[in-house]
């Protein structure tokens, strides 16, 4: 059964930092590409990040150089360091991997930046 949990989520000033985790279990993650959305309530999901199993990654423009996607292979779990905050930052992430065609999702976890 796969499971994907996010922590790390909180609230902080803008110039502030955070890191998400996502604990996973249920699949073999180190041949998954792993990826962050985050959704501000009444808008679309939207894509953050991702890092394939190679370590090939992208990034959304607008959390370019500021966010870092990293995963641990022997812990099976996704990252993503957020720096320089902004308050358009503020949303609720969610870690993501489409197994054999299904996607699966985290409850989310949410991150709350003031100016």
């Amino acid at each position: 059964q796969v499971r994907l949990v996010e922590s790390g989520g909180g609230s902080v000033q803008a110039g502030g930092s955070l890191k998400l985790s996502c604990a996973t279990t249920g699949f073999m993650f180190d041949i998954q590409t792993m990826s962050w959305y985050r959704q501000v309530p009444g808008k679309e999901r939207e894509f953050v990040s991702e890092i394939t199993p190679t370590r090939i990654i992208k990034y959304a423009d607008s959390v370019k150089g500021r966010f870092t996607i990293s995963r641990d292979n022997n812990l099976s779990t996704l990252s993503l360091q957020m720096n320089s905050l902004k308050p358009e930052d503020t949303a609720n992430y969610y870690c993501h991997v489409n197994y054999y065609g299904a996607n699966y999702w985290g409850d989310g976890t949410l991150v709350t930046i003031s100016s």
